[in-house]
């Protein structure tokens, strides 16, 4: 049964490029860009991609380029990274890149940014990075969005005076840089929802607002909503508002929480579970092997015989996964919302078959207001 609950907030799009067992990788990024043209007809209001090097599961491996050929397949629904890991990279060749894809594609880039470095030693070297690049993490922000306001050490061209809003996703101390700077948090929902909430108390608690510079002074002119919502009185979920919501983004003078959650929807809850194996076995295999392999279908992560700590790693990651009918997620979204005081919702699923990720996505759109006059469809079982 279908909630009837409005959604409260906006509902966003996190897709990480992951391979299929046996698929070239050049497969996963196609078929990041198809999903992101169906997020946008399902109503969502952003859509990031991810960044990870030399890990055979995932093929995301240079978010800015992925996210210009989304942008380009795309025409309304924002695009942005989730993110850039800064210390793999130099500020201003960030500044640069971004403004390139602000410059092709005028308001509707975001620019989210992490703190985190190569997994292994080889990736690390071949990066040219340390274990401690992420300690200047604070340092790279500034220097990065020096580029955009002007006071950068040169002058990023065609990014200087450019709004690229930033998102700092809470890695590490990534909460309380992004407080200290001013910035919107991107926070995964853990399996112990008290760190986050202890988390998202800690960044609302030390946010100091960031004083408009350049680089922000367009959102003002514009007149656009400070949450990336729509203007007062109008849905933030239906298709128009989509010619507002491009150059809408969070305000840099109040807290904006983004919480990220993986979410199946399916006709019954265990079909839903059904969605969520294979990423969980992948996981698992990182934790515990130290590499994130390609999915397999569901079918074969039940019949494999894991070991204990596979099974304990396994446990743990599906105790973050949120599964149910479109109806009882849609609930337990809002009630995520309520308890954390998110702004928005960040959605990721990642399924051995893609058509199983859409129809989730279509069934939670649909719940939530989103898609007008879409409706779901059965589950390939039905």
């Amino acid at each position: 049964m279908t909630s009837s609950r409005r959604f409260p907030v906006p509902l966003s799009v996190l897709d990480r490029s992951l391979t299929r067992e046996g698929e070239h990788p050049g497969q996963a990024l196609r078929e990041t860009v198809r999903f992101a043209q169906q997020a946008e007809e399902l109503g969502f209001l952003r859509f990031w991609v991810s960044e990870h090097h030399a890990v055979p599961g995932i093929a995301g491996s240079a978010p800015t380029v992925l996210a210009a050929a989304v942008a380009s397949a795309t025409s309304r629904i924002r695009v942005g990274t989730g993110g850039v890991m800064l210390p793999n990279h130099q500020p201003l060749v960030v500044a640069e890149q971004f403004g390139v894809l602000e410059s092709l594609f005028p308001g509707r880039i975001d620019m989210g940014l992490g703190r985190s470095v190569g997994f292994t030693d080889g990736i690390r070297k071949a990066l040219r990075v340390g274990k401690d690049a992420a300690d200047g993490f604070s340092e790279q922000i500034s220097e990065l969005l020096g580029y955009f306001d002007g006071t950068g050490l040169v002058r990023a061209r065609p990014a200087e005076g450019l709004r690229v809003p930033p998102f700092v996703l809470a890695v590490g101390s990534g909460a309380t840089v992004a407080a200290e700077h001013g910035l919107p948090l991107v926070i995964g929902a853990s399996r112990d929802e008290r760190r986050t909430l202890e988390a998202v108390k800690t960044y609302r608690a030390a946010f100091r607002p960031r004083p408009y510079g350049v680089a922000y002074d367009g959102a003002a002119r514009s007149g656009a909503s400070p949450h990336g919502l729509a203007p007062h009185g109008t849905s933030p979920h239906a298709p128009a508002p989509y010619e507002t919501a491009p150059h809408a983004t969070p305000h840099e003078t109040a807290p904006y929480v983004v919480i990220a959650v993986n979410a199946a929807a399916a006709d019954t809850p265990e079909e839903a579970e059904l969605l969520q194996l294979p990423e969980a076995w992948s996981t698992a295999l990182s934790r515990t092997h130290g590499t994130f392999v390609p999915l397999v279908a569901p079918e074969d992560v039940l019949g494999r015989t894991m070991s204990p700590k596979e099974r304990v790693a396994f446990e743990e990651a599906r105790q973050s996964q949120l599964r149910g009918t479109e109806g009882e997620m849609i609930d337990a979204l809002i009630g995520l919302v309520e308890r954390t005081g998110a702004d928005e919702v960040l959605l990721t699923l990642n399924t051995y078959d893609p058509d199983d990720r859409l129809r989730s996505y279509r069934r939670l759109a649909v719940a939530a207001g989103l898609a007008q006059g879409i409706r779901p469809e059965p589950s390939a079982a039905g």
